[in-house]
Parts: structure tokens; sequence; C-alpha cells
């Protein structure tokens, strides 16, 4: 181990502070300094300063890092030059690691450091010495501040950023292409030595790629890599420092390379020839079959574009590409026939998309081959000559009359024979019929144009053998017209005459319609019926324009006379056979002033000068009779409900429940009974009669003592009952009084009043007779009751 030794003076300035110019010492001096003049240049004024010499000094060393002796290592010495050797002085370390990394012998001033230091973690230590007296504990010299710098070694091997690297470099790339660049860092001391000094280079992975040794760049080596043939590789690179040489430290690190593809593979058709087979009944756009082209490559330099190139039925099918399976769908284009065609060969490309350019010499980036589409016969239903059939049926054809005839056949080899009806969902009336057999279609019933013009029905061909196969096709029937409707009147005719009328005035103009169809159009003609033609107080007058005029005959016409002419017209068309038919014009003779203008149209107008109607006035009198009848009615009814007697026999003793058609307000309803009052009889006003039936001749109620309040009220409805059957006042009839008391039976049993007549107790009835005529049925029944008993 080599040491160097270094000397270094610390100043001390005696005495008062003066500004110091400092420069390195060439040689060691001791004891204390020399006080020296020295000459200070400031401006124009000049001072002396006295400079002191230093009066102690110490050696500073340079450490080697990672010490390994079994002792403390040795630093230096620290001496002052008042040091005698006396025990007198002490000497003090302080600054980065004093008293842990780095002792200090206080007596001689030797300094040691205790452990192992690494420049790594801090190549540089500032520590500061002083020495003082033992006795008075004053520095000797002032404080001084030194450094301990710390020597490398090579203890720490290259380490790279990454333990594993990730790269790719596309496939076919040429050599010397770059692929990613490792780094690796040393932690030694670069400035000292080789130590931190790394040189790369490849373990693993030749003659793939290579590196460079100084920058870590690692590069493709060998040209026209094939992804398709290998696609990783994996690469160890070893960074070695000390330049490279012998005995330095490495590190590694492994690089995983992916070769990216590129497209330089064509598709390929692992068949030259392929066959599918296909229902004749497969629908347009159905799928009959998948073809792949392989291609080695991958993503979108593997995508394939299908196509039919040739085949001797290229627009019968088409073909499509699936993006996800890369394949190719034969597809139906239009309707297969097994009867017209059973084999079709087809030639189908494929084609990449993305082409590269640099791969062209490779050759062409497509492939074909041979499509065989067979076509297999199935069981199709029969198939009608025509989509749609339009009939033409005069409306007067009789009926089972054939019409016209629909035609389907089996397409299919066997061709079954075909059974036909009519779909009665579109002939709800069965206004037609078809023969099963041959499609004849005929009437089952009469024709009218005028009700339908038209006739939609649908015809059902079925196979015998199979009804399940059937076909349908329509059939629209249109019914011609033929002249079996007479003309009539547009609109019904009703006009009137003026009285004072003259000869040869028009009154009306008539004009006809006819429901038939006329394609010349319509030619009426008017005349007046033969019966009406001699007599006759109007001509008509036919304006050749399918119009007519009504004319008057005589002058003036009497409403008193004849009120109303009808006069019958004959209308008549030309059409074959010719149809004609009477229509009657109603005329009625009315008063009119000089211009004409009606006023009024019958006699009994003279009669009711107020211009009602006759219907208005049998309304009238119909009101007047029904509100009569309704009088007498409910009086009829009063007056028998007047004479119902009150009991109708002897034998017939009821209660008579008194009926005010209200209800009571429970509880809350103080206008019925006051238990309060009934306790109080004083309470009520004598002037306050009852407010049921009340009779003409009334005695004056007696008063009866009140009750007190704490009576029980069984012990009043007693007294209360009591007292009604001995007062001459009671109304010989029950009224219904609720007292809120229910108890267990009643002591006195019923409290009717009726029932005294069958008690033993006698009773005086004799002054019913008093109350008048309303009672007297009353008087005579209960008097005749006292009369028997006495019998």
């Amino acid at each position: 181990m080599m040491i160097t030794h270094h000397c270094f003076w610390l100043l001390l300035w005696v005495g008062q502070p003066h500004q110091s110019f400092s420069s390195p010492l060439s040689k060691r001096t001791r004891g204390f300094p020399e006080k020296e003049k020295v000459l200070e240049l400031s401006g124009t004024n000049r001072k002396e300063f006295t400079r002191s010499k230093r009066s102690w000094m110490w050696n500073q060393f340079f450490l080697l890092e990672e010490y390994t002796g079994s002792d403390y290592q040795y630093v230096g010495k620290l001496h002052s030059d008042q040091d005698r050797g006396d025990g007198s002085l002490k000497y003090i370390l302080s600054g980065d690691g004093a008293g842990d990394l780095f002792i200090i012998n206080e007596n001689t001033g030797d300094i040691q450091a205790t452990k192992r230091l690494d420049r790594e973690e801090k190549p540089v230590y500032i520590l500061r010495a002083q020495a003082i007296n033992r006795r008075t504990g004053r520095p000797v010299e002032p404080e001084s501040e030194f450094i301990i710098k710390i020597h490398d070694i090579n203890d720490n091997e290259p380490m790279f950023t990454k333990d594993v690297y990730n790269a790719s470099v596309p496939e076919m790339s040429d050599v010397g292409t770059f692929v990613v660049q490792v780094t690796a860092t040393d932690a030694d001391d670069p400035t000292y030595g080789n130590s931190a000094k790394v040189v790369y280079s490849i373990l693993q992975g030749q003659p793939y790629f290579s590196v460079e040794s100084e920058s870590g760049i690692i590069k493709t080596a060998l040209l026209n890599m094939d992804r398709e043939n290998r696609e990783q590789y994996q690469v160890v690179i070893q960074a070695k420092d000390m330049g490279g040489q012998m005995g330095g430290l490495s590190g590694t690190t492994t690089v995983n390379i992916t070769l990216t593809d590129v497209n330089d593979n064509p598709p390929r058709f692992p068949q030259s020839t392929y066959q599918f087979k296909t229902p004749e009944s497969a629908p347009p756009e159905s799928p009959i079959g998948r073809i792949k082209a392989n291609d080695a490559d991958v993503g979108e330099n593997a995508e394939i574009e299908y196509s039919i190139t040739e085949g001797d039925a290229s627009d019968m099918f088409g073909v499509i590409t699936d993006k996800d399976t890369q394949e190719g769908i034969i597809t139906v284009k239009k309707a297969l026939d097994f009867e017209k065609k059973k084999l079709y060969t087809l030639k189908v490309e494929a084609t990449n998309t993305h082409v590269d350019p640099r791969f062209l010499y490779l050759g062409p980036f497509k492939d074909s081959t041979t499509v065989r589409i067979l076509v297999e016969d199935v069981d199709e239903p029969p198939v009608f000559s025509r989509p749609a059939y339009i009939l033409e049926v005069k409306e007067d054809v009789p009926t089972n009359s054939i019409i016209g005839t629909v035609t389907a056949q089996d397409p299919d080899v066997a061709k079954y024979p075909v059974k036909y009806s009519v779909d009665r969902h579109t002939d709800m009336d069965r206004v037609f019929n078809i023969n099963s057999g041959n499609g004849s279609i005929f009437t089952s019933k009469p024709l009218d144009r005028e009700t339908s013009l038209w006739h939609n029905i649908t015809v059902i061909a079925a196979e015998i053998n199979n009804p399940k196969q059937s076909s349908r096709v329509p059939v629209f029937i249109k019914v011609l017209d033929v002249n079996d409707n007479a003309p009539e009147f547009a609109i019904f005719y009703e006009t009137f005459v003026c009285e004072n009328a003259k000869a040869e005035q028009l009154i009306q103009t008539l004009s006809a319609v006819d429901k038939d169809d006329s394609f010349s159009g319509h030619q009426f003609s008017f005349s007046l019926a033969p019966e009406a033609t001699s007599g006759s107080n109007f001509t008509i007058q036919d304006n050749r324009d399918n119009t007519a005029g009504i004319f008057t005959r005589k002058n003036r016409y009497n409403r008193h006379e004849m009120s109303t002419y009808l006069l019958p017209v004959v209308i008549s068309d030309s059409d074959y056979p010719i149809q004609s038919s009477t229509e009657t014009v109603t005329i009625r003779v009315c008063a009119c002033d000089h211009r004409g203008k009606m006023q009024s149209c019958n006699a009994e107008a003279l009669i009711h000068p107020t211009g009602l109607s006759t219907g208005a006035l049998i309304a009238i009198l119909l009101c007047i009779i029904i509100l009569l009848v309704t009088v007498m009615l409910f009086a009829a009814l009063k007056r028998q409900r007047k004479k119902e007697p009150l009991i109708i026999s002897k034998e017939d003793i009821r209660d008579n429940i008194v009926s005010y058609n209200d209800e009571g307000g429970g509880e809350e309803d103080t206008q019925a009974f006051d238990i309060g009052t009934l306790r109080n009889p004083e309470a009520i006003e004598d002037n306050k009669l009852r407010r049921d039936i009340v009779p003409e001749a009334l005695f004056m109620p007696r008063r009866t003592p009140g009750v007190q309040d704490n009576t029980d009220v069984r012990d009043f409805i007693n007294q209360r009952l009591k007292e009604n059957d001995t007062d001459p006042t009671t109304p010989p009839y029950d009224s219904l009084a609720t007292y809120a008391y229910e108890g267990n039976g009643s002591v006195a049993e019923s409290l009717s009043s009726l029932e005294s007549v069958t008690t033993d107790g006698d009773q005086d009835y004799d002054y019913l007779s008093d109350w008048g005529p309303r009672f007297k049925k009353l008087a005579d029944m209960y008097g005749s009751v006292d009369s028997d008993k006495d019998s």
C-alpha cells in the first residue's frame, strides 16, 4: 500500500486581524512565526501589515477504498509547533465521520480509519482539527479544515439499465439493420484508471446479430431472415470494464428479438379443385360452401380477397370474404333449377389486398382454384304458367259458366298431377269456383258490375301426392257491363206551379242517371207516360242533351180544385237492349206574387193563417192529450189512497209505522227524542204539538211531574207507559221512539197501546168520537169491541 504524504501549513494570525495574501510555501518552518512587514497597495494609501508564520502543520493522505487489513487504516498525523511532548496539548478532530469512521490520538495527533471505506458511497470527507491546552481548555492553534480523498479500485461490475430487453425488426431486413441499443453503467470512478471503461460483446445470438463494442447497438448480421422459418431470437450481450482486458468485471443482459411480418408470401390454395352440392331450392344469398387459401403471413399481410374470374354461370353465384377467418364463401345469386342445369364450374381467385412492392420479385401474390357446384333435385311446388291472371266476364253470364282457366304443373322430373282450389279467404261469398282437375274457373252466383266491378281471388295449386307442396297465384276478374239498369231521376223532383201561371211556362228541368257503363256516353229520352198523354195539364219537352223540361199546358191553376199533380215521366236509354223506367214528378199548386215567388202551397193555409202545418198541429194535440191523461191518473191514485181504511178488519191489529221519508242523524240527531226533555216535561212548550198526524180536536196535555236525574231509564219508561195508557189525549197508534236503551226484557212486555184491547183492563174509547170525522172509523171499531165484550 502506497501512502503519499503532503505538507500543509495552517496560518495563525496573532493580535489584531489583518488582511492576508497567502501563497504556497516551499519549505517547512518550526517555532512561532516571525513578524514580517508586508506592504499592500490600496488606492493611493499604503498600509503596513505584519504577517505571522504558521505555527503548526500536519500531513494529508489519499486512502484506498475497501481496506481489508485487520488493523485500523492509518490516515495521517497532526502536529503543532507548540507541542513539546509533555502532554499539555490535546488534539481534537471534528467533521465528516469524526469519532466514528475517523479517530484521533489526542496525545500524538495520529488519525486512523476504523471501517472499510467505499468511494461509491462517499468519495471525499471534510474534517476539522484543533489543538487545545489541557489545563486551560483554550485552543493554542486556530481550527483548520483538511480533506481526505478516497482512491477508487475496480470493485463494481457493469450493470445494464434493463435485465431483459425486448426488440423487433422486420423479417427479410438487410445486414446491419438497427435492432436496439443496450446500455451498461459502472459505478467505479471513470477518471481513475479503466475501472469504469465498458466494452460490449455478444455471447449468444450469432451469426444472426452483432453488437458494437463501444455503443452497445445491436444490428442484424444475416441476410433474409425469414419469420416463417423462425420468429423469436434470444441474444445475450456482455458488458466488461477495464476496457475488456483480462481481470475486468462483467455483467450480462438478455435481448429478446422478434421478427415482424412483411408480405413476402403469396396465398396458396391447398386444393386445385373444390366440389359442393346445393339444393335447387336454395334461396338467393344463401351460402353453399367455403374455400380458403393459405398465407404464411399474419395480420393485414395475410388478408385475402376472393373473386370469380371464370365460369359458365358466374352470374348465378358469388363469393364473399369472411374477414375473421379469411375464407371465401360461395353464395347463390339467382334461383337454381335442377331441371335446367345440374352442374356449374367456376374459377375462383384469391389475391392479397396489401402487396409489398419490395417482394414482387418473389412472384404474383395470388392463386386460383376450380369450384364445381352440383345442383340437387328437390320436390318443388307446382309452377303456374303466369305470375298473375286477368279474366273478364260479362255481368249477365249464366251461373256455372266458365270464365277462364289457370294452368300449373309440377316442375320436378316426376311430374306429379296437380289439384286446384280457390282460397276462400279471398272469396268469402263463394262467387267463383274452380275445377280441381283442369283449373277452369266458373261462376257459382250471379254477377253485378254495379255492385262489384273487380273480384280478386287466389287460386291454390297443390301436388296430389304431396299436398304440402303448393303454390298460389292471384286471379283478377273484371266484370263487364251490360245494359241491365234503366235510367232514373238523379234526384227526387217535387216542384210547384203558380196559380197565375201562363201556358207554355217552364216550371222544372229534369235530368237522369244510369248505373250502367256506356263507352260512347249515355243518351236518354224523356216523354209522358201513355196514360197521362191525353188530358194532362203539363207537357214534357226533351232537350236532347239528357235533360227535359216540364211546361204548363193551360193558363191559371186553382189549388182549391187540385192542389197536387202527379206527372208520370218515361225515361229510356239508347243501349241494347233498351231499358226504360217511369218516374213521377210531384207538382204542387201554390199561391205566388206577381213576380212568381211562392207564398203558400195548400188550401189549409187559408184556414190557419198562423202558417202551422198539419203535422205540427197534430203534435201539439197529442201533447195536450198526454198531459190530461197524466193529470187524471195522478188524481185517481191520490183519491184511491185517501179511501184506503186504516185497519181492514177487526182481527187485523198491527202497529202502524209512520214514515217521514227521512233518516235520523244517529246520536247527533237532537230533533228526535231528547232524553233530557223526557226527564223534564216542564221544558216542553205549551203550544208545541206532536209532529205526527194530529187530531182535529185535542185535549190539553197533562202536566207530569219531572223525574229526578238519578232515576233509572227503565223506571222512567214504565212511568211514561203508565201515563200514556191512562192519558185520554194519547193517540190510538204507536210512535216509534228510541230511548237508546236495550235491556234483558220489559216487564210490561209490548209497549203498544193497541194491545190494551186484549187486556182485562177497562178502556174507554168514547173520546174518539169527539175527535172528528178522521177518527170515526176508530171510534166505531173500538166502540163495537166494547159492546161485544159487554154482550
